[in-house]
């Protein structure tokens, strides 16, 4: 019955489109009296007699690039203002609604000088087709636009935050999991963590799409002076995926605008060592855009890790006296990384693009760690134990994507379709001695562990836009993703001359998962009142085997997920908004899997193959001021999370402490959260963010409850100077409150960044030495109480870090970047 629900709602969602009249048949005229002509045009206005109609396209009339968002102002012979408007992302507009008669049309944009066009519309003539119109670059503008677009902006959109990255020094030598560590209301915790508002469960997109450049260290790979803009989305609207209870992240990669070769190189070299090299080189013409980058990347990292263990267990000890042990583990990781992404935008002609690409990224990591155990206490005799470990993986993934784009004549009408097939491979194997080194040292069996893995993934989408007027638009879509992942893991350890499996770790899981999803979503202007109303649905089918027959399961079930969206702009600058989303949290595989890895004999993460979706509903209102080079943006949000993934720690009967993850009742937050940028001076650029917020939880599993409620604060403060001689100095700190949950509490983190930049070749190159991490405090301190135990963890996953890059272009500006494909219905 759920399946044909479905159907049904797909099928209705384009039949509504099939039915849609033309916007031709929407604006037949209508017989006018005699009298017309003696009617001015704001007596026709308010007299209903508007039938004239204006369309275009602009372009820049160097590269021919189409220019979006040119602002379009239609003024009557007294130079009073008729209408408004601006150019859709095609370069396209069309104004309806208008009265007759003779007007000036005024194309601006910054950066462009001025263009007019006089039109006369009348009962005979009352369209006016402009055709292709061409803005000339203003030099003069243009070098203020260049100071100004050093300096990061914030925006806000209908449906999300917008966060244009500038020139800052900090982003110029960083990958893009740095950059991520500067956008308001992002955060990324030491192990790589992205959050929002302090949420873990993130949708991260590329261009709109999930994409191999978000999977395992991808987002190391990328330059954060790739990024043309980061979309924070937290209460998303229905045409992306409802996946990620805190919301999405949109990253949009910047694209190359410019005719003929152009490129550039990007060297990075660093201590601990941080080698990369970046080469980037786009070609493109009036039929076709040819891009490719390759990135080549060898990192070291220093990890240090210290935990203090209390036990207190009658049942062994029979007196009730603490055991004590103290361990201290080192780790040396090393990363090689090999990326490479080709692929070319075919130009049929104006109204139909096919863009074909191919990403491989492929990384091979060799770690190294160092665990020693100092255990006393009246539980057992004092002792020493070492485990050593190394460990060598080794992984490629791979993404096949296609897209098909069909623009119309009517502006802002688009038809797109996509198709994407990704699949990857990986090989990974532990090798483990254990010594102990007192009182008497003796050498225990060594163990091996090996796990390999595959997937397949293929997606099918297609959407919809569909104007009904110049203040209306109707979106539909459908999209259909099958993907299939492979585990197979097992652990054995050395018994004189052979090896043996431990503990029945020898299995093979499958993971089947299949969505297909389906949204409808119309949004109208009111003169300064917007409103986006969308509704969604999915229908998920989740099978888990493995072949010992001890995890199979099987989840199917569909879902509506309804959205709404509200702005009321005050004046320009000036906006209040009010949104609601209903959101799902899947679980990820690696907390599904119940495989574990046995580095550490006392302490192991094991998958729950019984975990569910949770399910968010999101409320939030914003509000944006802008007062000349001040920003002010406070938003207020509220969240209500059914059957919320908790963290949970626990000792099994051999005394080995088991972290996994489990379902619990509900979890109630509320936050408020500022982001402020000014701009004091030219010279001088500063941005701060602060994000408060309470929660709730409630619910129990086994004999722990999980009823607690807490608060915490994230918070971060940035400043960039313009020195003399086209220096630059930028710094930031970062801050992240103490966080508790029924289980721990987690001690604040500081962290100090700091980058100096310079500018040479005639701002063909850029020099940079940055540090980040630079006090060498950003390290994790969490203390987990629980029954007869107390564990105290402090984990420094990296070290202070500095490096020196120089990025070096040629023949073109500095948008040079990882994607220049068309991003089609990529938002």
């Amino acid at each position: 019955m759920k399946t044909r629900l479905f159907l049904l709602f797909a099928i209705l969602c384009f039949k509504a489109t099939a039915q849609q009249p033309s916007s031709k048949q929407q604006e037949t005229p209508r017989q006018q009296p005699s009298s017309q002509q003696q009617l001015s045009p704001k007596a026709q206005l308010s007299a209903g007699k508007n039938k004239g109609i204006i369309t275009g396209r602009l372009t820049d009339q160097h590269s021919k690039v189409p220019i979006a968002y040119v602002t379009i102002s239609i003024k009557d012979q007294t130079a009073q203002s008729v209408a408004a408007a601006m150019t859709n992302e095609k370069g396209s507009f069309k104004i309806d609604d208008l009265p007759f008669g003779t007007f000036n049309v005024e194309f601006r944009f910054m950066g462009y000088q001025p263009l007019i066009k006089s039109i006369t519309l009348s009962a005979t003539e009352s369209t006016a087709e402009l055709g292709t119109l061409s803005l000339q670059e203003d030099k003069n503008l243009l070098k203020e636009v260049t100071i100004n677009s050093e300096k990061s902006i914030l925006s806000l959109k209908l449906d999300k935050k917008v966060f244009e990255v500038g020139k800052d020094i900090l982003l110029q030598s960083g990958s893009l999991t740095e950059l991520l560590n500067s956008v308001p209301s992002v955060s990324v915790s030491p192990s790589g963590v992205l959050s929002l508002r302090g949420n873990s469960n993130v949708f991260v997109l590329i261009n709109g799409r999930r994409s191999g450049l978000t999977q395992s260290s991808a987002l190391e790979q990328i330059p954060a002076d790739h990024i043309e803009r980061i979309e924070v989305i937290t209460n998303p609207s229905s045409r992306y995926d409802a996946a990620g209870s805190a919301g999405i992240i949109n990253i949009i990669l910047k694209k190359n605008k410019n005719s003929g070769f152009s490129g550039q190189v990007r060297l990075v070299a660093g201590l601990p060592n941080d080698s990369r090299v970046v080469p980037s080189l786009n070609y493109k013409s009036d039929k076709v855009n040819l891009f490719s980058t390759y990135g080549f990347r060898n990192t070291d990292y220093n990890g240090l890790y210290h935990t203090q263990q209390t036990v207190t267990d009658k049942g062994i000890t029979g007196n009730g006296l603490p055991t004590y042990m103290n361990q201290v583990q080192h780790e040396d990781r090393h990363d090689d990384g090999n990326l490479f992404y080709i692929g070319a935008d075919y130009f049929i002609n104006a109204q139909h693009t096919i863009t074909a690409a191919f990403l491989r990224n492929a990384t091979k990591d060799h770690d190294k760690t160092a665990l020693n155990y100092d255990y006393s206490g009246s539980a057992s005799t004092d002792s020493t134990i070492l485990r050593k470990g190394e460990s060598k993986e080794s992984r490629n993934y791979n993404q096949l994507e296609f897209n098909y784009t069909r623009t119309f004549k009517d502006p802002g009408k688009k038809l797109t379709a996509d198709m994407q097939y990704d699949f990857w491979n990986s090989d990974k194997n532990w090798n483990l001695s254990t010594t102990r080194l007192s009182p008497v040292v003796t050498e225990r069996a060594p163990i091996r562990t090996g796990s390999i893995g595959s997937s397949k993934d293929f997606l099918v989408q297609t959407d919809l836009v569909q104007p009904l007027n110049t203040r209306s638009n109707l979106e539909l879509g459908l999209k259909l993703e099958n993907r299939l992942v492979s585990t197979d893991f097992k652990a054995e350890q050395q018994l004189q001359d052979s090896w043996q499996i431990i503990d029945h770790i020898d299995n093979k899981m499958d993971y089947s998962e299949l969505i297909g999803s389906a949204y409808t979503q119309f949004n109208s202007k009111i003169k300064k009142f917007s409103y986006l109303l969308g509704l969604r649905a999915e229908a998920t089918k989740i099978r888990i085997e493995d072949l010992g027959e001890l995890f199979n399961r099987k989840k199917d079930y569909l879902r509506l997920f309804p959205t709404f969206h509200t702005s009321y702009e005050f004046e320009a600058g000036s906006a209040l908004q009010f949104s609601y989303s209903k959101r799902i949290n899947r679980p990820s595989l690696n907390l599904l899997y119940p495989f574990n890895e046995l580095t550490d004999f006392n302490a192991q993460f094991v998958g729950n193959p019984d975990l569910n979706p949770s399910y968010a509903n999101v409320f939030e209102l914003s509000f944006l001021k802008k007062w000349g080079t001040f920003t002010f943006n406070p938003s207020l949000y509220y969240q209500y999370i059914k059957s919320p993934i908790q963290d949970y720690t626990y000792r099994n009967s051999n005394g080995i402490f088991i972290s996994s993850a489990v379902n619990i009742d509900q979890e109630v937050r509320r936050g408020v959260e500022l982001s402020i940028l000014f701009n004091p001076l030219k010279m001088l650029s500063l941005n701060m963010e602060l994000n408060v917020y309470q929660f709730e939880q409630a619910g129990a599993f086994g004999t722990q409850d999980f009823n607690f409620s807490g608060g915490a604060s994230t918070a971060r403060l940035a400043a960039q100077v313009k020195l003399p001689a086209q220096f630059g100095l930028q710094g930031r700190y970062n801050f992240s409150g103490a966080q508790s949950n029924a289980q721990s509490r987690t001690n604040a983190i500081h962290f100090v960044d700091l980058g100096l930049s310079k500018s040479l070749l005639k701002n063909k190159a850029t020099l940079v030495l940055d540090g980040t991490n630079i006090l060498n405090s950003r390290k994790t301190n969490t203390l987990t109480r629980g029954e007869n135990y107390v564990l105290n963890q402090i984990s420094r996953r990296d070290a202070s870090r500095y490096r020196l890059s120089f990025v070096y272009r040629f023949n073109g500006k500095e948008n040079q970047s990882v994607r220049q494909a068309k991003t089609g219905n990529r938002n």
